[in-house]
């Protein structure tokens, strides 16, 4: 039934000449459309994300080319009622059958548009379990490159609706390690000695914030401590094991016990009956 509407309307009044003007027109709007987009391209584009301009372009060259192709068909005559209702009867089924596509398209849009994150930022899709830089936003589906070098291909739809972490809008970061000393030291010395050993060796930590220092646990072998500093957030690989390695050494030159493991074996004696 669609087809024999599209036949009718479309047949009435076509005639080889208007195909060829049709044509005409069509070819004159690529050759617009390409030269738009190349002004597009130098430009605004180097002031635009470049997932932003990929999107954009093609915006723009199909915008032009569809505006060309109706202005043709307009001034031919030809009629468009019949391809109107026949493509409303499409798309009704072609709607059903891509609702995720048409929905990844639209939550692409709104990624754009909303920008929650950027190209280039470290971020984590907590809901897809997800860590690394983004490193494009396209039409259907971004892709994150993971810490360990993967890239992860993630449905826009997904993206936009999940909780997002992201690692660079904030210029510092705050890193925390634990240390344990025995349960026969003295707590605020050991407090003192850490704080010290952090001011004078740790380069990239920041005296403002302040660390701090809290009793976080009192385990089976000692006494934790939880150490909270905060540094640059492009230093999270430097500070973090410097910063143990200091911890260690400071401790160890005082003479602060960091326990190992340990249990007590208690052999209970037979009472002797006789």
């Amino acid at each position: 039934m669609v087809f024999e509407i599209l036949d009718t309307q479309l047949m009435e009044g076509v005639t080889v000449w208007s195909l060829l003007i049709t044509g005409l027109v069509v070819a004159v709007g690529v050759i617009v459309a390409r030269i738009v987009r190349m002004i597009f391209n130098k430009k605004f584009a180097p002031n635009i994300p470049i997932h932003t301009v990929k999107t954009l372009n093609k915006l723009i060259y199909y915008g032009i080319i569809i505006i060309f192709l109706l202005a043709a068909t307009a001034s031919q005559g030809i009629d468009l009622g019949g391809l109107v209702v026949g493509a409303g009867f499409l798309g009704i089924v072609i709607g059903f059958a891509a609702q995720s596509v048409v929905s990844n398209m639209i939550s692409g849009v709104f990624l754009l548009i909303e920008k929650p994150v950027r190209q280039g930022d470290n971020v984590e899709v907590v809901d897809s379990s997800v860590s690394g830089k983004l490193i494009d936003i396209n039409t259907f589906s971004s892709k994150v490159q993971q810490f360990d070098g993967t890239v992860v291909r993630i449905p826009n739809e997904k993206m936009f609706t999940s909780n997002l972490r992201s690692f660079t809008l904030s210029e510092v970061r705050r890193s925390d390690v634990s240390v344990g000393i025995g349960y026969g030291e003295n707590i605020d010395n050991a407090i003192k000695v850490i704080k010290n050993a952090i001011e004078n060796n740790v380069e990239f930590v920041l005296m403002e914030p302040a660390p701090q220092f809290w009793i976080s646990e009192l385990a089976d072998n000692s006494v934790n401590i939880l150490v909270r500093v905060w540094h640059p957030r492009d230093d999270l690989t430097e500070v973090v094991p410097n910063l143990l390695k200091v911890i260690k050494n400071a401790l160890d030159d005082e003479g602060i016990e960091i326990p190992f493991p340990q249990r007590v074996v208690w052999q209970g004696k037979a009472e002797n009956n006789s």
